[in-house]
């Protein structure tokens, strides 16, 4: 490639300023001789020793990189913390009157609830997974918490339940799912198809199918 005439660093603006080019031009962007030194730097032939380095670079092979693909809602049922996939969550909301239903006795239903203007029916995990009601467990007591309702909505149907607490989404990659000990309660464990880690913590993945499969046996 033939020597830059680079004019622009000399008497142009990056240089003393006296190229008579400047009162039409006012920068030397617009200049033809600058552009035609830019057309110049990108026609240039390509140096041996760069293409050799692109060359060692594409030919390294990289490790793949594994996404996080799957996505829960994290909440806690008493000292139990259990996750459903995202997907079938329709909000989280605060906690408001439950109302009983006559001649309904089944522990599963805790009556119904009214959501937005919509009267859902409540159900409770505490009973359907057979978790203990107990105080505020320990690590929770140095955090200020909120029980809450879930609404969740699966096939066009949707049911709200309430729960002692709840962190949100997390993400993490299926890799992580651990099958479910043996120690897991019988009721906890007829719902749980999976054990995620999560900072100190084994979550119970909850079926969401059985499991909605299950409160509407008890609501027929």
């Amino acid at each position: 490639m033939s020597k830059l005439n680079d004019c622009w660093n000399h008497v142009g603006v990056w240089g003393d300023g006296s190229c008579g080019e400047l009162g039409v031009a006012i920068h030397c962007r617009n200049c033809p001789v600058y552009s035609s030194a830019a057309g110049q730097v990108l026609d240039r032939e390509i140096d041996s020793q760069y293409l050799a380095h692109w060359a060692r670079h594409l030919r390294v092979e990289r490790p793949g990189v594994t996404q996080d693909t799957d996505s829960v809602v994290l909440f806690r049922i008493g000292a139990e913390w259990l996750a459903l996939p995202a997907g079938v969550f329709h909000e989280v909301c605060e906690l408001r009157p439950i109302h009983s239903l006559p001649h309904r006795r089944s522990g599963a239903v805790l009556g119904i609830a009214n959501v937005r203007g919509t009267l859902l029916v409540c159900v409770s995990l505490h009973a359907l997974l057979g978790i203990d009601k107990v105080t505020t467990p320990p690590s929770a007591q140095k955090r200020l918490v909120h029980e809450r309702l879930l609404v969740m909505s699966r096939d066009g149907e949707r049911l709200v339940f309430p729960v002692d607490e709840v962190h949100g989404i997390h993400r993490f990659n299926p890799s992580l799912l651990a099958e479910v000990p043996a120690t897991v309660s019988k009721s906890t464990g007829t719902y749980t198809r999976a054990m995620l880690p999560w900072q100190d913590k084994a979550v119970g993945v909850l079926d969401d199918q059985l499991l909605f499969h299950s409160l509407n046996k008890s609501l027929a």
